[in-house]
């Protein structure tokens, strides 16, 4: 049975409900996620999502940055999901598609991240849906 984005994480020790709203760009800003290194990006963030028990809400990748959406367990400090979203990704991708390798490195070191509650949970949603086409 799939969770809903409000529905509490159990565990033995805690219930909680902690959505955070990340936003990361390439380095430079440049518009390099679009066609296979999009597609491919998406297929790495859902391995992760799986990997950590992470609920994905919603997922928009532009071409110059990521609207990530997740409720994941406590245990997982904001600067650890990114770090190892951005670290798989980056070595994948890289290997993957060597036009990559000109840039530096494929993110900028900074993120955003909010943490949203259960009234907002629907808007942000929402907001980040209608990223698509923008």
């Amino acid at each position: 049975m799939k969770k809903k984005p409000d529905e509490y994480r159990r565990n033995p020790h805690s219930v909680t409900l902690i959505n955070y709203h990340f936003v990361f760009c390439p380095k430079r800003r440049k518009s390099v996620l679009v066609g296979d290194v999009k597609q491919r990006l998406q297929e790495i963030i859902f391995e992760l999502c799986t990997e950590h028990d992470w609920r994905l809400i919603a997922l928009e990748i532009m071409p110059d940055h990521v609207h990530l959406f997740l409720e994941v367990d406590p245990t997982f400090a904001p600067s650890v999901i990114i770090k190892r979203l951005k670290g798989r990704a980056s070595h994948h991708l890289r290997k993957e598609f060597p036009r990559l390798l000109k840039l530096p490195t494929l993110w900028t070191p900074s993120f955003f991240c909010a943490t949203t509650g259960n009234a907002s949970t629907e808007t942000v949603r929402k907001y980040i849906e209608s990223q698509t086409g923008k």
